[in-house]
């Protein structure tokens, strides 16, 4: 799915969202089983929040096979695909896009731990070799 076709998604439909990665084709019950028991909502609210996120099409439901009550959630949106478009909206917006002063900010304010920094150091250095292949490939 194109990054500007994910819909915007509420912390609450994020909840349900995070449901249905861990379950695919979830039946309501337990989707609300699982949120009452995690959040505290009611069945309502979890039903209103299943139902938005289809109508956003961030969510489907069909029925169970053979049944004609259960209703089978799951998600259209991957939540890779979510993470990349909530992480590309982000540094657009606090960065001009620019990921270097976002990683400034975290080094300078001692967010990242020294395990942390070695894993992004490996990071880039599989992308680096990556990008060597890609060149020495044209």
């Amino acid at each position: 799915m194109n990054l500007n076709q994910i819909p915007p998604i509420t912390d609450a439909e994020l909840e349900i969202m995070r449901v249905l990665w861990a379950n695919p084709n979830c039946p309501s019950s337990e989707v609300v089983k699982q949120l009452t028991e995690r959040m505290g909502w009611s069945p309502n609210t979890t039903r209103t929040l299943l139902n938005r996120l289809v109508q956003k099409k961030a969510a489907g439901a069909k029925l169970e096979e053979g049944s004609k009550r259960t209703q089978l959630f799951f998600s259209i949106i991957s939540e890779q695909e979510y993470l990349r478009s909530e992480t590309t909206s982000f540094m657009k917006k606090l960065y001009g896009g620019a990921l270097k002063p976002m990683l400034a900010h975290f080094l300078e304010d001692k967010t990242l731990n020294p395990q942390e920094i070695e894993d992004l150091k490996a990071l880039f250095d599989e992308n680096r070799g990556d990008e060597r292949e890609m060149r020495d490939c044209k």
